[in-house]
């Protein structure tokens, strides 16, 4: 039992540093029912959550599976420093008003995943307010600067010139204060949050704490285009609080091979079952397309529900298979005469009208069901059915 739930949180991780206590945790729950604490911290930067969020989710339900207690840490006061990780800048602040109305979001979908029994929900000002000036001193007495450097994306800036403020040194000082408040037993995070993840091992060492938690890194999840991490400012993204139907379109958008990525960092289903399913495509048994509906249809029951994903999937099959018209249309009144990329922009099914532009002429906008060719169309009074690419649909009521 204790390899088949080290197999399950091993599963699609990165790396794991002092493995050795994960399987010491897990042998005392199964022997004795003793659980153990598990850490992971979100800035609430922004109020709504993507799968990319979701992969470290789903590794904390897997540990909840198997004795873990999640202490899921709201940062809403780091979030206000921001996190440096990655970014080549400092970040904007945060007002507290954004922060929290964000949090509240962050507390609504993270339940979708993880078992609220198991969870303990916790925001970081509490014990970070309390530290106080001296307090936070004595922190910083932990760490030299000439380590601080040592992390690539600040020796990167330091090299090229570019400001570095205290306050960004000091973030993860209060990452890693975070672990010794609540006395983590192991702590997850992406990978490219390492040096912030070890900062908790050391200052739990520094402040005496018995225990020392493990650390345990999981990949970046890659987007649609199936190369750059999920990210909204590339449109690569998946939203949980998207609408089914648009989130069951875009998971069977992806490519077969990252289909299997996703089975692996976002779905319920066992290593098993993964691999019976992964035979069943290569030998010819089950289409490819098969089985990414499959996970379209998982994903979208755990953000909204069966009987959603059910109707998502007849809504995409009415539309690909029997190339027919959306039920739930928008309808965007226009006053005409109106250029045909003009109106796509302002009935949000363009960014732009040089992209409205680049996409007739790759033959990808429709009306009526009939291709645009002319780039320069003027639409007159009177109603029309637009169409770009296979998921976008609108009504123009042209005045």
């Amino acid at each position: 039992m204790i390899q088949e739930a080290l197999a399950e949180i091993k599963r699609g991780t990165a790396e794991i540093i002092d493995e050795e206590k994960i399987v010491e945790l897990l042998k005392e729950y199964f022997n004795s029912g003793k659980e153990y604490y598990v850490k992971a911290g979100f800035d609430p930067t922004a109020p709504d959550l993507h799968l990319g969020h979701t992969v470290l989710l789903q590794k904390l339900a897997t540990f909840q599976k198997y004795g873990g207690i999640v202490q899921f840490i709201i940062g809403d006061f780091t979030a206000m420093i921001g996190d440096p990780t990655g970014k080549s800048e400092t970040r904007k602040k945060l007002d507290r008003e954004t922060v929290l109305k964000n949090a509240t979001s962050y507390k609504e979908q993270v339940f979708k995943v993880l078992d609220p029994a198991k969870t303990e929900v916790v925001f970081n000002s509490k014990w970070l307010d309390a530290l106080g000036a001296s307090g936070l001193v004595e922190l910083t007495t932990l760490f030299s600067v000439a380590r601080m450097l040592e992390r690539d994306d600040f020796e990167k800036r330091f090299k090229s010139n570019k400001p570095i403020a205290i306050s960004e040194f000091i973030y993860p000082l209060l990452q890693g204060y975070d672990s010794v408040h609540l006395k983590s037993d192991i702590e997850i995070g992406g990978t490219d949050q390492k040096f912030n993840l070890l900062m908790g091992r050391h200052l739990q060492r520094s402040y005496g704490i018995v225990k020392e938690q493990a650390v345990l890194m999981m990949p970046i999840l890659e987007g649609l285009d199936g190369v750059q991490k999920m990210s909204k400012s590339l449109g690569n993204y998946i939203g949980v609080t998207e609408d089914p139907n648009t989130m069951f379109a875009k998971l069977l958008s992806i490519s077969d091979e990252l289909m299997w990525r996703y089975y692996e960092l976002l779905s319920s289903k066992s290593l098993e079952e993964i691999k019976a399913l992964k035979e069943g495509v290569s030998k010819g048994e089950i289409h490819p397309k098969a089985a990414k509906e499959l996970l379209a249809m998982e994903i979208v029951a755990r953000y909204h529900n069966s009987e959603a994903a059910e109707a998502a999937k007849a809504e995409f099959d009415k539309i690909h298979k029997q190339k027919d018209i959306p039920t739930d249309l928008k309808e965007v009144t226009l006053q005409g005469p109106i250029w045909i990329a003009k109106a796509l922009v302002e009935a949000g099914l363009e960014p732009s009208t040089s992209q409205a532009r680049r996409d007739i002429q790759a033959g990808a906008v429709r009306l009526d069901k009939e291709k645009v060719q002319d780039k320069d169309l003027q639409l007159q009074s009177g109603e029309y059915i637009a169409q770009v690419g296979k998921r976008k649909f609108a009504k123009l009521k042209v005045l």
